[in-house]
């Protein structure tokens, strides 16, 4: 659109100080010129200079036919590299080792260590065997690793690991192994005074699960199946006389049951012919402080069979 000025409105914008810059629509003639020359002297100053869009058309028709920047092409993976979790948890699934109900301790750990038989190995820090005597009359068993024990190696540590000591410091027992020399330096200074009930026992430790689960998710159906042999390998090489079940997978994988823990305790169940009591994990525990007062009822229960199996 042109914009049409009189004189005086030339005039009357010249004095406010404004200056127009107006496109010109055709090429300078004399005429235009020299109407120029007029309006300069009245102060109101108009661009003769258009607008030409097509000068830059020559640098955008350059640029488009510059030859555009290679994609950056997929670099193979150098030999030994890592791979990624999710390949890797694809290239290492294999069959699970035959033969688990028949090896001893050092076969069995060797194989948990490199098992591949589910998809949580892609995940581990390494695997999480057991800690404790290796022939004990009390077993432990728990769920599935957690982050400080995918790192440490050993089930049962950090805050809910303190938890379970002190859990089994109060009725007598202890994760930690003794030589048996201090065994029987212990022995002969008790004797006297507690005799053999002021002893600390010893308890194996042992999850459900020996890999650690992503994220700390709760372990599914095929994953507790893939463990099991060897849970139930432990304990025939323990052959403990009484296992503490602690938290839900933990219960419902040894027993078999969907059944919420809060109707399973109480009751006497079995494993594979052994005595089980069920109670709430120690991680619970932290965060349920009430239901402390249930598991210490549950740790009663177990020492009350206990003491039935010893006066027999």
């Amino acid at each position: 659109m042109t914009l049409q000025l009189d004189e005086r409105q030339r005039a009357m914008l010249a004095e406010m100080g404004i200056k127009l810059w107006l496109p010109k629509a055709a090429p300078a003639t004399p005429e235009t010129v020299a109407a120029s020359a007029d309006q300069a002297g009245a102060g109101a100053r108009f661009d003769s200079e258009p607008v030409q869009p097509a000068a830059a058309a020559p640098s955008i028709a350059r640029a488009a036919a510059a030859p555009s920047s290679p994609r950056p092409r997929p670099v193979a993976p150098s030999e030994g590299a890592t791979p990624a979790p999710e390949s890797r948890s694809a290239m290492a699934l294999g069959p699970r080792p035959e033969g688990v109900a028949d090896m001893d301790w050092l076969q069995l750990e060797a194989t948990v260590a490199a098992c591949r038989a589910c998809g949580l190995c892609a995940g581990r820090t390494q695997t999480v065997f057991g800690v404790g005597a290796r022939s004990a009359d009390w077993m432990v068993i728990g769920e599935a690793p957690g982050e400080n024990e995918d790192r440490q190696g050993q089930p049962f540590v950090g805050q809910a690991g303190k938890l379970l000591d002190a859990m089994l410091a109060a009725i007598g027992l202890s994760r930690q192994v003794e030589s048996a020399s201090e065994s029987i330096a212990a022995r002969a200074d008790q004797a006297g005074a507690e005799g053999q009930k002021g002893l600390k026992r010893g308890v194996y430790i042992a999850n459900v699960l020996k890999c650690r689960p992503p994220g700390n998710r709760n372990p599914q159906p095929d994953e507790i199946a893939q463990c099991e042999p060897y849970l139930r390998r432990q304990v025939a090489l323990v052959q403990p006389k009484i296992i503490l079940a602690m938290g839900r997978f933990a219960v419902q994988s040894l027993l078999q049951t969907t059944e919420p823990i809060g109707r399973l305790r109480g009751r006497v169940h079995t494993y594979e012919g052994v005595p089980v009591i069920v109670t709430y994990h120690p991680a619970y525990l932290l965060r349920a402080l009430p239901d402390k007062a249930k598991a210490w009822q549950d740790l009663c229960l177990a020492l009350e069979v206990m003491g039935g199996q010893d006066g027999r």
